[in-house]
Formats: structure tokens, C-alpha cells, sequence
């Protein structure tokens, strides 16, 4: 992956870690081409407002395997990241989650192959592994499909994992752990507890407190993707991103809440429960392979992502944005 030259292809570009990732690559000197997801609207999702020399903004989408051929002309590198991610929905509308996820994989995949791109770095995610059975979870973890969502992406890395087998497809899977941090969805939990108490309430609708999380700031995740993708040994592995320290969802809140100096309490909503057998219990990551093949680290402790998310957060023309009442599946 060049900076001179190459175009580099992002979908999901308007998303969250994609959003990030788009604005990573330009830092760096890259040409990218951002897919967002086409609305009536033109609105560019996470990339609105942002301008720049080298950047591209394409509006489809990756169920439409003929678009997807028409975007890859030209292209280097391929950062797929366009999914269905928010798991309650996946209880809803299993099927969207089939046709963006699988089926939207397959689409890139192919037309990567067709094109003759150089590298396709593939999202995956820590709900793969489901409930941890040991601890640090590495990339050998047994994969345990505990909701609609993430039977998706099991089978969409599978799929894409025998594009390398079968077609020599320079597949990489990248697999982030929780990632937060500025611009992330409502959906979440960091999120939606940050604009709760901004937005000044005082009693915060949590789900289950019990859960642990691997929690990862979005701006070190963007680092590792680029890391991979520059490191030509990562080619036809699934990587894990993570810090390697866990948080309950409760130690998680109290933290939020110190750093926000803020005195609430706390109830349990029925409706941000996960069914019980879908609950992912326990998520702690091992990144050793990847810090072995490319050095990558993170830059930022939890603590400090979590000061940072706030400020971004707490600023009134981004509070706005959210509606901290209302529960976002």
C-alpha cells in the first residue's frame, strides 16, 4: 500500500471506525475512495462536511455486486467495513443482516478478484468468539454464533478466508474488540450513557452491568488497520485488535461518571437486555500476533479515550446529533 498514487477503497466509510479510518488514511497522504451507504438525502453519515483533495465520496451499496465492480477500478487496497452491526436489530431483521453482511462480503470479495486489488482487509468482530472459554481470547478461540449478528460475520470470514484459500485473494481479517470513541452510534454502550449524562439526566437506563469488555479507542483501532495492511506477512491471517485489560459494563458506567463529575443513579431497562443465551459474558483479547508481525500498540489507555469521547460528547453541536431518550437498537 502506497501513498503515492494508489487509490485506496473504504466502505463503510460513513460509519464509525470507517469514518476514522478515512480520515487516518488521509493524514497519511493516501488517496481514498469512501463508499457510503446511497440515501436520497446525499448525506454522507460520519463523512459530512469533511473535504479534502484526495478523497472520493461514492454513494451505493455492497449487496449490488455490479456497483461493487464499478468501485473497485483502479483500487489498490480494500478496507471492508460496510455491516449490519447493532445486535438487537439482528433479532428483528435477521435476514438485512444476511444480504449486507454475507452476501455484501461476497460482493467485494469477488469484485476484488476480478479487479485484481492488492490487499482486502476484511471486518470481522470480538462477537464471533461469543462468551469466552479461556481468557486471553487469540485468534484460535472457538467461534460461538450467540446472536443473528454474529452468525453473520462468522460467515462472512469464512467466506472471505476461502477467497485466499481457493483464489489467492490477499485476504487479511481484522477483528476489532469493543472500539469507542468520538462519532460511535447511540446503539452502544460508552455512547449512550456519555449523552445521557449530558443531556442531564440524573437516573441512566443501563442493560445487564455484568457483562466485560475489551474496550478499544477508535483511533488506535484505525492505526492497527493501517498497520496491517502495510505489513505484507499479515496477508491470510484474522488478527485480533485489543488493549489486553477488561472492564465490567458497571465499572465502565462509574468511570464515565467520575470523569463527568457527574452524581446518578442507575436502573435497569428490560428492554436492553440481550436474550439470555445471546449475552456475550466476557470478552478479553489477545493481540500478540499482531503486535509480532507489525509493532502496532495502542497510544491510548481506556481512561484517556473515555476523556477524550466525553469532550467530543459533550460539545452541544455534537450532543445534538443524538436523542439520548430514546432507545437505539
Amino acid at each position: 500500500m502506497k501513498a503515492e498514487g494508489d487509490i485506496i477503497l473504504v466502505t463503510g466509510a460513513d460509519g464509525f471506525i470507517g469514518s476514522h479510518l478515512t480520515e487516518a488514511l488521509l493524514s497519511k497522504g493516501y488517496k481514498v475512495r469512501a463508499l457510503v451507504y446511497y440515501n436520497s438525502f446525499n448525506n454522507y453519515g460520519n463523512l459530512e462536511g469533511l473535504s479534502h483533495p484526495r478523497l472520493e465520496i461514492v454513494a451505493g451499496d455492497v449487496r449490488d455486486a455490479a456497483f461493487c465492480r464499478g468501485i473497485m477500478k483502479g483500487v489498490s487496497t480494500v478496507f471492508h467495513l460496510a455491516a449490519l452491526i447493532a445486535i438487537p436489530y439482528s433479532y428483528v431483521a435477521p435476514e438485512s443482516y444476511v444480504d449486507t453482511n454475507i452476501k455484501g462480503t461476497l460482493n467485494i470479495c469477488q469484485a476484488a478478484l476480478d479487479e485484481g486489488a492488492d490487499r482486502v482487509l476484511v471486518t470481522s468482530t470480538s462477537e464471533v468468539y461469543g462468551t469466552a472459554l479461556y481468557t486471553p481470547i487469540d485468534e484460535k478461540h472457538p467461534r460461538q454464533p450467540q446472536s443473528p449478528y454474529s452468525a453473520t460475520k462468522i460467515g462472512a470470514d469464512a467466506l472471505a478466508m476461502s477467497f485466499f484459500n481457493a483464489f489467492n485473494l490477499p485476504v487479511t481479517i481484522v477483528r476489532p474488540f469493543n472500539t469507542f470513541g468520538p462519532r460511535q452510534s447511540a446503539r452502544a454502550f460508552i455512547p449512550t450513557v456519555i449523552t445521557q449524562i449530558a443531556s442531564g439526566m440524573t437516573e441512566i437506563k443501563v442493560g445487564d452491568l455484568s457483562p466485560v469488555r475489551d474496550f478499544n479507542y477508535v483511533e488506535d483501532v484505525a492505526e492497527a488497520f493501517i498497520a496491517i495492511a502495510t505489513h505484507p506477512d499479515t496477508i491470510g491471517l484474522e488478527l485480533n485488535i485489543a488493549s489486553g485489560r477488561e472492564f465490567t459494563m458497571g465499572r465502565t458506567l462509574e468511570l464515565i461518571a467520575e470523569l463527568m463529575g457527574r452524581e446518578v443513579s442507575f436502573t435497569q431497562d428490560p428492554e436492553r437486555l440481550r436474550p439470555e443465551k445471546s449475552e456475550v459474558m466476557r470478552l478479553l483479547g489477545d493481540s500478540s500476533l499482531l503486535r509480532s508481525l507489525t509493532g502496532w500498540k495502542p497510544k491510548f489507555t481506556f481512561e484517556e479515550g473515555l476523556r477524550k469521547t466525553i469532550d467530543w460528547f459533550a460539545d452541544p453541536k455534537n450532543l445534538s446529533k443524538y436523542k439520548p431518550a430514546i432507545y437505539n437498537k
